[in-house]
């Protein structure tokens, strides 16, 4: 008699996966109009250079390429891993070729295609991801040799040192808590973890002890405007201690310009009660207060928080709950290291996503620019997210008919 447990299942889709996933692409759609639509100037825009219906081209497109990647078996998409990972380094390295990247905001960090910018270092993390999955497959001896863990490293810090240079911080230091959480999940030795946490803690205190106590002449070179956004968070003056009162005074106004979007953003978080004030109601938004040029990117959750309130806020919670834990399982229900390294980095790099946007709309973190996947409007984030969606379909629906 056949082993029925030994045979293939059905594929099937994760319902609890992709009902979350429709439920947040739809949220994005109404609020991603909220916030646009408040501006006069936008309703004289034509219907198909609508913000949201953008968005709602870049979901079809990234859910085309969810369904792809689905369609392969993670075992093979891991044999090309070396590929893609080389193909995204190449491009962040030639984006920051004058000529070869767009400039925007003072960052080079798009490749302008015309009607549509790509964000290179979003499709990198999946590449990271996919690669190092791919390296820390191997057998268990070889994971105790120093030298691979190193190895490992390496192949974090390429796009990290190249993510950085453009520059973008916030979407640079995504990297390490989701190599740190796959190193972990290989179960590579406790010891170099260790000693890798602790090197990280001392960098950043040194980094942030340099950057609120150190001389100018002796602190650590950062972009102006990562330096500015750190001292808003910590609350530090502008000024340096011996300003004069006219230096004192233009960097008071200048601290205020900064602060301004994350007391704006607060201020709607805080207004929204318990049910918010209703879809395309919010004041900050209608009235201005909360700079609509960011309204629909990183302060989306604010936006939805205004106008929804608590409630709202919950479902949202709620929504990326069911992702990451619905991803946490199928990590644990992969039949080999690789589906479970997969999903273990696509679920660290989603939950470190969520973590710092919300923060930083609730000032618990400073502003990174850092996207809300699948909220926050923006093509090659909502594609690269809804990716990451559909490599944890592809080991629920691949990793079946193994023995247990």
């Amino acid at each position: 008699m056949n082993d029925t447990s030994l045979q293939p299942k059905t594929p099937r889709a994760d319902l609890t996966l992709w009902i979350a996933v429709a439920g947040l692409m739809a949220l994005g759609l109404a609020f991603v109009a909220s916030s646009t639509l408040a501006a006069e100037e936008m309703n004289r825009v034509p219907f198909w250079q609508q913000s949201w219906v953008r968005q709602g081209i870049w979901y079809l497109i990234g859910g085309a390429a969810a369904a792809a990647v689905c369609m392969v078996d993670y075992r093979i998409l891991a044999r090309w891993a070396p590929v893609a990972y080389v193909g995204t380094a190449t491009v962040l390295a030639l984006i920051l070729i004058p000529g070869i990247g767009a400039v925007r905001f003072g960052a080079r960090r798009w490749i302008d295609l015309g009607p549509v910018q790509i964000q290179p270092s979003e499709f990198a993390k999946l590449a990271l991801i996919l690669m190092l999955a791919h390296f820390l497959s191997r057998p268990r001896e070889e994971l105790r040799r120093p030298l691979t863990f190193w190895q490992a490293l390496g192949l974090a810090a390429l796009p990290f040192v190249l993510i950085l240079k453009e520059p973008d911080l916030g979407t640079a230091l995504l990297l390490w808590p989701t190599a740190l959480a796959m190193l972990w999940a290989a179960e590579v030795p406790e010891t170099y973890l260790r000693r890798l946490v602790v090197g990280c803690a001392l960098g950043g205190a040194l980094l942030v002890a340099n950057l609120l106590f150190a001389p100018p002449q002796w602190q650590i070179p950062l972009e102006e405007y990562q330096r500015q956004r750190l001292l808003v968070y910590f609350g530090r003056d502008f000024a340096p201690p011996d300003a004069s009162p006219e230096e004192r005074q233009r960097a008071r106004a200048l601290q205020e310009a900064r602060s301004y979007q994350v007391r704006q953003a607060l201020i709607a978080v805080g207004s929204g009660g318990l049910w918010g004030k209703g879809w395309g109601q919010g004041t900050q938004i209608a009235l201005g207060f909360l700079p609509r040029t960011a309204a629909h990117n990183d302060f989306i959750f604010s936006v939805i928080a205004e106008e929804k309130g608590f409630v709202g806020s919950v479902t949202v919670l709620t929504l990326y709950g069911a992702i990451l834990l619905r991803g946490l399982q199928i990590a644990r229900q992969a039949r080999d290291r690789l589906g479970r390294l997969i999903v273990v980095g696509v679920v660290t790099l989603l939950f470190s996503q969520v973590f710092i946007n919300i923060g930083m709309n609730i000032r618990l973190m400073p502003v990174t620019g850092v996207p809300l996947p699948l909220l926050s409007y923006g093509g090659s984030s909502v594609v690269a997210s809804l990716i990451a969606a559909g490599l944890m379909q592809n080991v629920s629906t691949h990793g079946r008919g193994y023995p247990p």
